[in-house]
């Protein structure tokens, strides 16, 4: 009798950007190495196809949800041979973020002392719960902190990567974007449309080329 293959799916490795192969039973731990958060590079048009949850800037493949990366193989009758990359959400893991965590948060609003925020995954790992936070203008850069305008590097929705330097108050972490690779991850510009970085504090709108101020983080290729 012919053994029956068992089904598989091929997922993207968040850490070797190489393809695996996985049964149908995803581990807990394979799920959180799988989350990306929205503008999350998922690999570049020539490479992969957009699927749900995905949009395209610059030629790549980006994100368009906090949720988990899957990817599926082309059939054989298809003339496009590229595999296909979507974003789903699922059910959100518990988690509580801690001293020098590396959290993901939606920015609220915003004064000229400080940025709010509303933390949405701990490392990579979704939140069931919402927990807020504050980026103080001098934890936004590591130098001319007396020089730092919070309306120039972030504005509300922005998509931000800081790492947790106080638990705060009962109401807030205070959090910081003083790294290179820390900062504004994904946003919108004025006129709707996600844009791209152009250097570490402007980013530029592929629609109508305008140029906005952002404290930008460096992002892995």
């Amino acid at each position: 009798q012919k053994r029956k293959e068992p089904h598989v799916q091929t997922i993207m490795s968040e850490k070797t950007n190489s393809m695996v192969v996985e049964g149908d039973e995803t581990t807990l731990e394979e799920l959180q190495s799988r989350c990306v958060i929205p503008g999350a590079r998922l690999g570049h048009v020539e490479d992969v196809a957009p699927g749900t949850g995905t949009h395209v800037v610059d030629q790549h493949v980006c994100s368009s949800l906090l949720g988990f990366r899957s990817v599926t193989q082309p059939v054989a009758e298809n003339s496009d041979q590229r595999p296909m990359v979507s974003v789903e959400r699922r059910k959100e893991v518990s988690a509580v973020p801690q001293l020098g965590s590396v959290v993901t948060a939606r920015v609220t609003k915003i004064n000229p002392r400080f940025a709010t925020v509303h933390i949405l995954c701990v490392g990579s790992t979704a939140l069931r719960e919402t927990y807020s936070g504050l980026i103080r203008s001098h934890d936004v850069r590591a130098t001319e902190v007396d020089k730092v305008e919070i309306y120039k590097c972030f504005r509300p929705a922005d998509i931000v990567r800081a790492e947790v330097i106080s638990l705060g108050t009962a109401q807030s972490y205070y959090l910081s974007t003083a790294k290179n690779e820390l900062g504004v991850v994904s946003a919108k510009s004025v006129a709707g449309e996600t844009m791209y970085p152009l250097s570490w504090e402007t980013m530029q709108c592929p629609k109508t080329k305008a140029i906005e101020f952002r404290k930008v983080a460096k992002l892995d290729e």
